[in-house]
């Protein structure tokens, strides 16, 4: 097994990263299709990759790891003043209720040093915690390959409310399935790319369209050969293996 160093220089974790993402999505149809990404794969190699290479979308979320890069984007925004392009106002759930503003730009297309931007946006979570009356506010800045034609705010903020969804459901997912906080696993990197190779393998099941994962995993468990047709593997795979 490889390993993937969680210490050491920001520019060796990047670029083990990608050399991570793009083996795993070689695998994967991915034309037409939008890829969101946490910052530490917000790269300009990777996005050349998916539009270039693939001819899909990316949808990046901007942090630290490219200074420049947020700098700018946090200038543009921090200094606009005008009303949100989009808005959603969730129903009240475990005692909270949370809006979320965006605001998008063409105008930093050209501006910004990374390859096919065709918007940047920055969103805003305001979070009401109905029981204290307490407010808490998140920003996040980001950008797209999707050009406003292709993605309007609506569309831009629903990529990046799924993105955090998926996150949020592959940690219940694998710590359910594969409990992993009682894992036994813990020396070097192996914890890390463990965690990897799960989060992988639940990102593949869902994009099958089942119902249930777990069941899905079991049935797979339980008969190698079926993991290889599933996979389409072998040669005498069907072209249409049933989810």
């Amino acid at each position: 097994m490889g390993t993937l160093p969680v210490e050491g220089r920001d520019e060796e974790k990047q670029t083990n990263e990608i050399k991570t993402a793009i083996p795993l999505l070689e695998a994967i149809d991915i034309q037409g299709k939008t890829i969101s990404a946490d910052a530490l794969l917000t790269q300009r190699e990777f996005a050349q990759y998916l539009v270039e290479n693939r001819n899909a979308h990316y949808h990046f979320t901007v942090k630290g790891n490219q200074k420049k890069l947020l700098e700018e984007t946090a200038f543009y925004f921090d200094n606009l003043e005008r009303e949100p392009d989009h808005s959603t106002l969730d129903s009240p759930e475990h005692g909270r209720i949370e809006t979320r503003n965006i605001w998008v730009t063409t105008a930093l297309n050209d501006y910004l040093n990374f390859p096919h931007v065709g918007q940047a946006f920055m969103v805003e979570r305001i979070t009401t915690h109905k029981k204290s009356g307490k407010q808490s506010q998140d920003i996040a800045y980001g950008i797209t390959s999707k050009t406003p034609d292709l993605a309007s705010a609506a569309q831009v903020l629903r990529d990046n409310r799924e993105h955090w969804s998926i996150e949020n459901s592959c940690h219940y997912i694998i710590d359910w399935n594969y409990d992993e906080d009682r894992s036994r696993i813990r020396i070097g990197h192996g914890p890390e790319n463990m965690t990897r190779l799960r989060r992988f393998a639940v990102g593949l099941i869902k994009s099958k369209g089942v119902r249930s994962v777990a069941q899905k995993m079991r049935e797979l468990t339980m008969n190698t050969r079926m993991v290889f047709d599933y996979l389409k593997m072998t040669r005498n795979t069907c072209r249409s293996s049933a989810v």
